[in-house]
């Protein structure tokens, strides 16, 4: 049966290297030197024939053997002598000689055996596989330089044949080492040659096909799961023969023997599995030795537009762009860098603890990814390479320090810096290639418009939140307007009417200061004040604090420690309500005990004044993205525009507001406002 078997497959080899060697002389599209590859494929076929008809250990199959190897050999000089690499003729015709010699020796020296008595055939038949065996690994050893050597210029078609070649070689030299260690080559493995013959014959039919050109491409996802299979099936067949090993040496301990083994592989095995490492160094692999492109482009781009597209409940899109750039080129992590005044600072991040790396550029980088729009690989820039000079000059070095990043990809819109995406290094480091700029470049102008969209919806959301708050105080304006004339009428009735004069003094008093107030509300709430800030004068602002603690001490404890004097250069009205706005936050963010401190001095050439409170604080990115925004609270029922209106009215006077704080430890918020100069203050007095 197994002789019968080892008939058919060699038989069926045979036929397949003559379909391929009457092919091969009439195609030259693969770029292969038809001539002398039509002559070793029908050597080959010669081979097999002789195997399948008088058997591989007959004399004549040897000497068939040893002219299909010379064949092969000749086909391969020929090649190394049509790559582009200057090496001497001579020498590359000396090495194939050589090899082609030895492959002469061995085929004599096989000859000699049926001559010499049983004891000396031995011994010459042991040296001839040793020979052979040489041979191939010589073989196996040209062929990979042949690979290098073709490979960069060469079409698909001519490395398929080439691979074909080395597993040529490789079965060849299999074969022999198992006959040399058995001294016979046992049925089963000639049935498998013949097979594994046979698949040879497909590949180099496969790289004869007009430039190596396929009608039906395979998927990367069909590619992975095949991989997977195979490696199943490897897996399987490898714990098999373990087994069987361990049943045949193992004795009485042979099950707990093969137990431990198949528990402690499969252990072994689904360790690697979940290794982020080796899953990235597999598609690397695959992606480099079995498609034209890094990417499936198609892929790709569906499932970028599928992570921008998700809902708004998932994660924010800041993060989700973030997200999206980063998967593309198996980065674990980024940070998303946003323009904040001429530079960039740090927005949204994915993966990356952002709270540890406080991020803050000056205006050249941005400016350089504004005017360039460049990928940024930063490997290259830490290793000294010549690079970009702008790029080299425009990175700080505390980018650089991060060993973490990876790539700086821009976000370029309609000529302007939407951001900036920092990746980090993946599992596999690999240097970038011309596929990667392209896709990352591609991809981050698309993020560059969901970004710019974002931001312009929230600032339409924004003017039309101003627009609900200037017809909802209109309202308000009319029913003001109504308690006023009220009030006034009340304060002439009393005037006229009341019996007490003491009374009616205070009760004219105080109405009139409540007329008044009102007053100064409606003009500051009218649509036709435009609230034009008067110059500024020197304001002492001891009074203003005392007049605000005053007026807080029924509701909740305020102290002042002012440092004198203080004398600034600011609107008074505007500076007491921009203080208003703080302190009152800063008693709706205190315990009722804790009280509200008002600090106030003059050093450095500037006045700050602080309103510190001990209560719960504000979380960073609360204090980023929306403490100083409008309509934005922490509050419930609050409007949101305490905090805004105070940093407009700081700005209004040259001032500017900031804030430190801490969650459960409370806040500090600076007032920051120009100190009046002498003169001004002795003018005023």
């Amino acid at each position: 049966m197994a002789a019968t078997v080892v008939l058919w497959t060699h038989a069926l080899a045979a036929m397949l290297f003559g379909a391929v060697a009457l092919w091969a002389f009439g195609r030259t599209e693969s770029g292969a030197p038809r001539g002398p590859l039509g002559v070793a494929l029908a050597m080959t076929a010669l081979w097999a024939l002789a195997v399948a008809g008088i058997g591989s250990a007959e004399m004549v199959t040897g000497l068939v053997e040893a002219a299909r190897n010379i064949a092969w050999f000749g086909f391969m000089l020929v090649l190394h002598r049509r790559d582009g690499a200057a090496r001497p003729r001579f020498a590359l015709a000396t090495v194939y000689g050589v090899v082609s010699l030895v492959t002469i020796v061995a085929a004599g020296l096989n000859l000699l055996a049926y001559a010499a008595a049983p004891l000396l055939a031995e011994q010459f038949v042991n040296a001839s596989v040793l020979l052979r065996m040489l041979v191939a690994v010589a073989a196996l050893v040209l062929t990979q330089a042949l690979h290098s050597a073709v490979a960069p210029s060469a079409s698909r078609g001519l490395r398929w044949i080439v691979l074909s070649l080395g597993a040529l070689w490789l079965i060849h030299l299999n074969m022999l080492g198992v006959a040399y260690l058995l001294g016979h080559l046992p049925v089963d493995l000639q049935a498998l040659r013949g097979l594994a013959m046979g698949v040879v014959a497909i590949g180099v039919a496969v790289g004869l096909q007009r430039k190596g050109e396929w009608t039906m491409q395979v998927s990367r996802t069909v590619a992975y799961q095949s991989l997977s299979l195979a490696g199943m099936g490897a897996y399987l067949a490898f714990v098999a023969l373990a087994t069987s090993a361990l049943a045949t040496v193992g004795g009485s301990h042979a099950r707990l023997l093969q137990t431990a083994f198949v528990f402690g592989s499969t252990a072994a095995v689904l360790t690697l599995i979940s290794s982020p490492w080796v899953r990235a160094w597999a598609k690397v692999k695959l992606a480099k030795h079995f498609f034209r492109h890094r990417y499936d482009y198609r892929a790709e781009w569906m499932r970028f537009t599928e992570t921008l597209g998700q809902p708004d409940g998932t994660a924010p899109l800041d993060e989700r762009i973030v997200k999206a750039i980063a998967d593309m080129t198996d980065s674990p992590a980024g940070i998303l860098l946003v323009p904040e005044g001429s530079g960039l600072a740090q927005g949204a991040s994915w993966n990356w603890d952002a709270a540890r790396l406080p991020l803050r550029f000056d205006a050249a980088l941005a400016q350089h990814l504004a005017e360039t729009g460049r990928i940024i690989e930063l490997d290259s820039l830490r290793e000294g390479d010549a690079g970009d000079a702008g790029d080299r000059a425009a990175v700080p070095a505390a980018l650089l320090a991060m060993g973490r990043a990876w790539v700086l990809v821009p976000l370029p819109h309609f000529g302007a810096l939407a951001g900036a995406i920092l990746l980090a290094r993946p599992p596999i480091n690999r240097p970038f290639d011309w596929e990667d700029f392209d896709l990352l470049k591609v991809a981050g102008r698309q993020a560059a418009s969901f970004l710019a969209e974002a931001r312009a919806q929230e600032a339409l959301a924004e003017a039309e939140r101003f627009e609900e708050f200037n017809r909802r105080f209109a309202f308000i304006l009319h029913d003001i307007k109504n308690l006023v004339s009220q009030l006034t009428l009340v304060a002439r009735n009393a005037e006229r009417h009341a019996d007490n004069p003491e009374f009616r003094a205070d009760m004219v008093a105080t109405l009139g200061d409540s007329v008044d107030r009102l007053n100064a509300l409606l003009a500051r709430l009218s649509q036709t004040n435009r609230g034009r800030a008067d110059a500024p004068q020197p304001v002492d602002v001891a009074p203003i604090l005392a007049r605000i603690a005053a007026a807080r001490r029924s509701q909740h404890p305020v102290a002042i420690e002012v440092f004198e004097p203080v004398v600034a250069l600011a609107d008074p009205v505007r500076l007491e309500q921009l203080i208003e706005h703080l302190v009152q936050n800063a008693i709706e963010a205190s315990a009722t005990d804790a009280p509200v401190q008002l600090v106030a001095r003059a050093d450095a050439g500037r006045v700050t004044i602080d309103v510190v409170d001990h209560g719960c604080g504000m979380s960073p990115a609360f204090v980023r993205d929306k403490l100083f925004k409008p309509f934005v609270s922490s509050k419930v029922g609050g409007f949101g525009i305490g905090a805004f209106e105070a940093r407009q009215l700081a700005a209004a006077m040259a001032g500017t507001v900031d804030v430190e704080s801490q969650e459960g430890r409370g806040s500090r918020f600076r007032v920051t406002l120009k100190p009046a100069q002498p003169s001004h203050v002795e003018q005023a007095a």
